[in-house]
């Protein structure tokens, strides 16, 4: 559906949802987390920036997550429990900075039967999105990922492990989407490769959103699973490689476009994307500079070109105690992106969108997550999110025009 400008443009996501226990200050070092690191790729142990699946930790460590954990961080509580996953959290995020009555954000999943939905859904209820889609299973768990978050690793830049239990994301099938949901805009696919029959099925669904003439976003996680089933072959993401072009938007991680492109290094993965139909991609780089390149279908054509993070943040970072921590920040990052096109949808044309200026909007908010613990923040008051990425955005567009 491609509305005419004076309509509301309605943004529909689906893929990772999950509760996020969120364990900060947890040290990579420690001889505690050293026993369960990964010694092989795919090996089930934990590795800093990866995600591994509860039983592949539980038959690599021999030990029940409970146990583990407990060894980990001790007896006590998350620090933070919190809505997570890349879709969910990136469809929150752009549902608060999209203020106006004229954007609809749509989140279509599923949730399980206890406790942690419920949490989830306390937290989702105090913010504007639509989840009138995500549905809770009767008889699986809510899908939930420990994070174990050290700020200091990466010279003080921090980084996550995180440790994923499927639960209802198994149950989660494509007949699951409502039709509704191609009845949209902008589609967004986030993290499927937590949510297995989406995955396995993306090109269809890629394939529908086509023929509903809707924008197409995929962004990406990494993909414990197929990386386990086949540790040297490229991460399977659409059915062919002709089916690239099918997506208008492709947002990855380093280790993702690596393992997607099936190449050893991001300057080869852009090149591989660049050679494919994709109409657009980034690649995010942690502390690093992103890449990011547009063929001129969605967006404006642009060369390969590397954008730095924001100064502002990365300065306040250093110098202030670490309050927050990574987690979220990737996901963030891709809402806002979202968010930006949908704004510049209202305003002009396809082809004619400005991918420098949606990612001066995802670094900002993105950088801004560090900020606060976890991935997903409660506003005190509607707007307040998005006053501050405006002025974080702000800033960092005059600090890349001065570079």
């Amino acid at each position: 559906m491609h509305s005419n400008h004076s309509d509301n443009i309605v943004i529909s996501g689906v893929g990772c949802a999950l509760v996020d226990l969120i364990y900060n200050k947890v040290s990579f070092e420690s001889p505690a987390f050293n026993k369960y690191t990964s010694k092989h790729p795919g090996d089930g142990g934990l590795s800093p920036g990866k995600l591994v699946f509860t039983e592949e930790l539980e038959a690599f460590s021999g030990k029940t997550l409970k146990d583990l954990r407990s060894d980990v961080v001790g007896n006590r509580p998350p620090d933070v429990i919190n809505v997570g996953g890349p879709a969910l959290v990136a469809m929150v995020l752009a549902s608060q900075l999209l203020t106006d009555k004229e954007y609809v954000v749509k989140f279509y999943g599923m949730a399980g039967y206890d406790e942690n939905t419920d949490k989830i859904l306390e937290i989702l209820r105090q913010t504007p999105l639509d989840i009138s889609n995500y549905k809770k299973s009767q008889v699986m768990e809510t899908p939930s990922t420990d994070v174990f978050s050290d700020p200091e690793h990466d010279e003080g830049h921090g980084e996550r492990t995180f440790v994923n239990s499927l639960g209802a994301a198994l149950e989660y099938t494509i007949a699951h989407i409502h039709d509704s949901f191609f009845e949209s805009d902008i589609t967004c696919f986030g993290g499927t490769a937590l949510v297995p029959h989406v995955h396995d099925h993306l090109t269809e669904l890629l394939k529908k959103s086509r023929a509903h003439d809707c924008v197409t976003v995929v962004n990406t996680v990494f993909d414990f699973r197929n990386h386990k089933k086949n540790p040297d072959l490229p991460w399977p993401l659409v059915d062919r490689e002709a089916d690239y072009q099918l997506i208008d938007l492709l947002i990855m991680d380093r280790d993702e476009a690596i393992h997607i492109s099936g190449k050893d290094s991001i300057e080869d993965a852009a090149r591989f994307f660049y050679s494919t139909q994709v109409a657009s991609f980034i690649i995010t780089n942690g502390a690093a500079n992103t890449l990011a390149c547009s063929n001129g279908r969605l967006f404006e054509k642009m060369d390969l070109r590397e954008f730095p993070v924001s100064a502002k943040i990365a300065g306040a970072l250093q110098s202030q105690p670490k309050t927050g921590d990574t987690t979220g920040c990737g996901d963030n990052f891709a809402g806002a992106v979202v968010a930006s096109m949908a704004q510049q949808l209202k305003q002009k044309g396809r082809g004619n969108l400005d991918l420098a200026e949606a990612l001066a909007w995802g670094i900002s908010a993105g950088g801004n997550c560090c900020f606060y613990v976890g991935g997903t923040y409660i506003e005190q008051a509607a707007g307040e999110l998005r006053q501050k990425t405006i002025a974080l955005k702000e800033d960092y567009q005059q600090q890349i025009a001065g570079s």
